[in-house]
């Protein structure tokens, strides 16, 4: 049931992102290796631009796992409660004076 309170009571599953992170890390590894022993070095350093851009998310990964339940809850942390009011405030009506109908000149 959606509440719009979604993305301030939304978890983010960090093991999981970990798991994909080394599993990708690996490939781009791979990929690095194998485009640099067949001799094509654009391929390679693609496979090293993407190997550095997944070392630096495992690092955020695991920096959010290391700082406990305020980001990763357990399974024993019920999800938050929704407040009772409306998640945002009601915008503001600006009350325009009325000027009549629109009139419509023709040629």
């Amino acid at each position: 049931m959606r509440t719009g309170s979604e993305p301030a009571t939304a978890r983010s599953a960090l093991r999981a992102r970990f798991w994909l992170s080394l599993w990708g890390l690996c490939w781009a590894v791979f990929g690095t290796a194998a485009f640099a022993l067949v001799g094509r070095p654009g391929w390679a350093a693609a496979c090293g631009v993407l190997w550095l851009l997944i070392t630096v998310d495992m690092i955020v990964i695991l920096r959010h796992i290391r700082q406990g339940p305020h980001y990763q809850p357990g399974r024993d942390v019920p999800p938050y409660q929704p407040s009772d009011g409306p998640p945002y405030p009601e915008p503001r009506r600006h009350r325009r004076p009325l000027r009549g109908p629109p009139r419509h000149h023709h040629p």
